[in-house]
């Protein structure tokens, strides 16, 4: 997901988000565009809050206060939604920064999308897959955990044991790449590394090949045995262009059993004797 010059407003629901890594969060963000407006909400009177209060003013956000007027009902929830309907008419951002792991959202980003913004969610992994779809990108909160992990270890050991939350790429992630590859190849099979992680957002918002522990999409399509990488000359820059195929799996010729001299020669003679 490619977002050059994006102005992101940023709205972080406080009851439904860990505190840690706030700034691995914000780091991430950054990546994807300028966020111009930060806001969290919640209810600071109460203490489950309390954790956010130096990390705001560190990441320049701006606290909104709102009151659970009824048990049971959220009204964080409603606050964000009614200022992210206020941001968008104003016309001041480009897109739109979930940060949640509610699916009450999932129709706010529908409607952001279908006004034109993009959409980028984060949440924690229990994120419920119909908000997840919704959004543009969507990028787990336990990713950006292990980013920060990595730089507070002081031994090699220290940083394996944090990455607790690694996932082993599966078939169906396999079947994504190789269909998208399919999607978009040329007449000989190639396509272009940058439109094939495109596409492949598009089909999984959260799709992220730091959940396998790759950094870089590259580094996951260079070790799975069933693609092939090639760099290519770049005639604007120095940098490389890296292009992708489907490794063509060759099926076994299964060759009929040959017949014994012995069962060949009963058959002759049984052609004789009806004959």
């Amino acid at each position: 997901m490619e977002y050059k010059n994006v102005n992101f407003a940023v709205l972080i629901d406080g009851d439904n988000i860990p505190s840690a890594h706030v700034k691995e969060m914000m780091e991430e963000i950054a990546k994807y565009g300028n966020p111009t407006i930060k806001r969290i909400y919640g209810d600071w009177t109460k203490p489950n809050l309390s954790k956010w209060k130096n990390l705001l003013l560190e990441n320049a956000i701006t606290p909104i206060q709102q009151y659970g007027y009824t048990t049971g009902k959220n009204s964080t929830d409603s606050a964000m939604i009614i200022d992210a309907m206020d941001i968008l008419y104003s016309q001041k951002v480009d897109g739109f920064c979930i940060v949640s792991s509610d699916s009450d959202f999932t129709r706010l980003a529908i409607r952001l999308r279908e006004a034109g913004m993009k959409v980028l969610g984060i949440g924690e992994r229990k994120t419920p897959n119909p908000f997840i779809v919704a959004c543009d990108k969507f990028i787990y909160v336990e990713i950006l955990r292990n980013r920060g992990a990595k730089k507070e270890s002081t031994t090699e050991k220290q940083a394996e044991n944090e990455k607790v939350t690694i996932d082993r790429i599966k078939q169906k992630e396999i079947n994504l790449i190789r269909t998208s590859i399919s999607d978009l190849s040329d007449e000989d099979g190639w396509v272009y590394l940058g439109d094939l992680g495109n596409l492949i957002q598009k089909k999984q918002p959260n799709f992220d090949s730091r959940n396998y522990g790759f950094e870089k999409l590259t580094a996951l399509i260079r070790s799975l045995k069933e693609f092939e990488i090639e760099q290519r000359d770049n005639p604007k820059s120095r940098h490389k262009l890296m292009f992708v195929k489907n490794v063509e799996v060759t099926k076994k010729t299964t060759r009929a059993p040959r017949k014994s001299a012995k069962s060949t020669s009963k058959k002759t003679d049984a052609t004789k004797k009806h004959s």
